[in-house]
């Protein structure tokens, strides 16, 4: 079923990130936000209708034209006023609801009231998303971040390259000339703040982060020849006890020993009580000496996730140079860090300045509810940790502008466009592209894009 006109209650973080990306992508958005100082400060970020209301009130939902809405949002910071608004939007026959829920008392399988009963059809939990997030990235130690593509058969693989891996200083088309024994391409690079999605003529750099699709039983092929090691998880460092960080801890205590550092005496207590296979410490974050007598030196993996955006920031920059400095061995494995970052702002710069990997829940949760929309409509989406960049699964319509000619006769459009059609799928088949490619009528592509020019993306298909 496809999506056209949208209704988003509540502007706050994920309301306001949400509806920039839903218009950007073309959707027809309607706010209902009850703060004056909100809507004054957002009126310019965003091209969609906003009503100044209590989403409460019935006025609100027919000045919005409710009954015209395919889907509701409802992302305000209170879950009772989510799940009702949800009820509503099923009395004026909205016939998808998303809504926000952080309480395990509603809204889930197993809670006394579930979210059938308010007529939800997606649960959106934002901390719960960047925990698993965490959690699953930490799992995949070997890289930066390992992306799922078309069910799994293919893997976007992310990697920060320094000035011994056998791609740097090389360009595209001398990788593909140097390296032929199996497929993979390079799909984007980030630079400093730059997101670049290359061609052929641009070259790697000493400390670009780069992703590369690959299908999946080359993955080992592709971890050997960048010298990437399965690297096993033994020992995490979390920072933070908060909803996330007790979280992760949690997830993650199953299979590996975790050290949580807390700062208040009572939560610490707490925690210790809860968790298992966690050692809880009371003390700063960001003190080098907490860290390293909590056992820094050994650990592989160190994650921030306090409420505050330069507490992490700085805490996982430390931990860096702690856990790197003693591997002077040079076969040695290299300690990975993961910092929860509020502001989307400071997401590329904290990949910037070294630490492998930022997560916003603003942005989790986004990217749930985008992936969700897109189910009907065979589109779905991955986001790229580092860059504005998406990998997006498009299929191709009879006669549509991407099915014409070969790819090597659209690349200076493409590339203008920050668009690369990286792979096809035929037959269930998932192959490559390369200049020679032709996308046939009904093929399902496998596309990244820069995050602004999605709207483009899809028009080339349609």
């Amino acid at each position: 079923m496809s999506v056209t006109n949208i209704l988003v209650i509540g502007l706050g973080g994920v309301g306001l990130h949400l509806a920039q990306r839903l218009v950007h992508d073309g959707y027809g958005v309607t706010v209902i936000e009850s703060s004056p100082q909100l809507i004054n400060s957002v009126n310019d970020k965003i091209d969609a209708k906003i009503i100044e209301g209590n989403a409460m009130e019935l006025a609100c939902w027919k000045q919005a034209k409710a009954e015209n809405m395919d889907l509701l949002i409802a992302v305000t910071n209170e879950d009772s006023v989510n799940m009702i608004a949800s009820i509503i939007a099923d009395r004026f026959g909205i016939p998808r609801k998303i809504a926000r829920v952080r309480s395990p008392e509603y809204g889930y399988e197993n809670s006394l009231l579930n979210k059938s009963d308010f007529k939800i059809d997606l649960v959106i939990h934002p901390e719960e998303l960047v925990a698993q997030e965490m959690a699953r990235l930490v799992m995949r130690a070997s890289a930066n971040d390992v992306v799922d593509i078309g069910e799994g058969a293919m893997k976007v693989f992310a990697i920060r390259v320094n000035q011994d891996c056998p791609l740097t200083n090389k360009t595209l088309k001398e990788i593909t000339l140097l390296h032929n024994e199996f497929q993979f391409k390079i799909v984007a690079i980030a630079r400093g703040i730059a997101t670049i999605i290359p061609g052929d003529e641009d070259t790697i750099l000493p400390n670009d982060q780069i992703f590369i699709i690959v299908n999946e039983k080359n993955l080992p092929l592709l971890m050997n020849l960048l010298n990437v090691r399965e690297q096993r998880i033994h020992k995490v460092m979390i920072v933070g006890g908060g909803m996330v960080g007790a979280r992760v801890a949690k997830l993650l205590g199953k299979t590996v020993k975790i050290t949580l550092i807390e700062n208040d005496k009572e939560h610490a207590e707490e925690l210790a009580s809860t968790l298992k296979n966690t050692d809880v410490l009371l003390g700063d974050g960001t003190d080098v000496n907490v860290m390293v007598l909590g056992g820094l030196m050994e650990m592989d993996t160190f994650i921030a996730t306090t409420g505050n955006n330069e507490t992490n920031i700085i805490s996982c920059l430390l931990a860096k140079h702690i856990m790197n400095r003693t591997n002077v061995d040079a076969a040695a494995t290299v300690g990975k860090t993961i910092a929860l970052v509020k502001k989307e702002d400071y997401l590329v710069l904290a990949s910037t300045i070294g630490l492998d990997v930022a997560l916003n829940k603003k942005i989790s949760a986004a990217d749930e509810i985008m992936k969700f929309i897109r189910m009907g409509e065979l589109f779905s989406l991955a986001h790229l940790h580092g860059v504005d960049a998406e990998v997006i699964e498009l299929a191709a319509a009879p006669r549509s502008q991407i099915t014409k000619k070969p790819l090597k006769k659209m690349q200076h459009m493409l590339q203008d466009k920050q668009i690369l059609i990286a792979g096809v799928v035929r037959n269930g088949v998932c192959e490559l592209t390369d200049e020679h490619t032709v996308i046939e009528p009904n093929d399902l592509a496998v596309v990244v894009s820069a995050t602004k020019s999605i709207k483009e993306a899809r028009e080339l298909f349609k």
